[in-house]
């Protein structure tokens, strides 16, 4: 009798792992489920919605979303690596000093992830952190810093070197510090990523920004 015990005991031990496994397999798939409706709605608010006080409303709403899903997920990168971005799409909206505070709430939630897991979502927390870093000024007034900014960018870009949005804000930070030549070609990558089935809206509006820039950095070098 000891030994079936001990035996049923064991068997047990072999199927516990797999039942977890399956368990965090779901959860991690219905976390993605959710990631991905913030990722299609801030696509649609900031590309598609043209009025600003409804892009606004729209994007304040999502933020609420989005914390609901980061709180829901805590233990993984993804949802706050949207938050963060969603909350530096409502502070490139309103501009200026009073969006600083969204900003820097949003920086925590790229550092939170990275600490977590620095290569979700192809790095976008590395893209979405140098961004910042290189957007907002610096001290005393906020914590810019081109030299952070290039290298969580170049971070980026090791880990998804053709991605669309990481070769994008490169070639972004790159115009801005008149290193047009570089800029080019970082733009050039970007323009030619292959499209992501599952982001049309985004890949189209990103493309449309993209060869703004590219018409913008063809006047500078003249």
């Amino acid at each position: 009798m000891k030994h079936k015990l001990l035996i049923s005991v064991a068997v047990m031990s072999l199927y516990l792992p797999l039942s977890t496994s399956f368990a965090a397999q779901a959860g991690q798939q219905e976390m993605m489920q959710d990631v991905a409706a913030l990722q299609s709605e801030w696509a649609r608010i900031k590309y598609q919605v043209n009025d600003e006080k409804l892009q606004l409303s729209a994007i304040e709403k999502l933020e609420q979303q989005a914390e609901q899903t980061s709180a829901k997920y805590a233990d993984f990168a993804e949802p706050k690596i949207w938050q963060g971005i969603i909350l530096s799409t409502d502070a490139g909206i309103v501009k200026g000093l009073s969006a600083l505070g969204k900003v820097k709430e949003a920086k925590k939630l790229f550092e939170a992830s990275l600490e977590q897991n620095p290569t979700a979502l192809n790095a976008s927390a590395h893209t979405s952190l140098g961004s910042l870093y290189y957007q907002v000024p610096g001290w005393p007034i906020a914590f810019g810093s081109d030299d952070k900014a290039e290298q969580h960018l170049k971070a980026a870009l090791e880990v998804n070197p053709d991605g669309i949005d990481a070769n994008y804000f490169y070639a972004d930070f790159l115009m801005e510090n008149k290193r047009y030549d570089e800029a080019r070609h970082y733009f050039e990558k970007a323009l030619s990523a292959k499209p992501r089935a599952d982001r049309p809206v985004a890949d189209a509006g990103r493309r449309h920004e993209i060869e703004l820039a590219m018409a913008k950095l063809a006047g500078l070098k003249k």
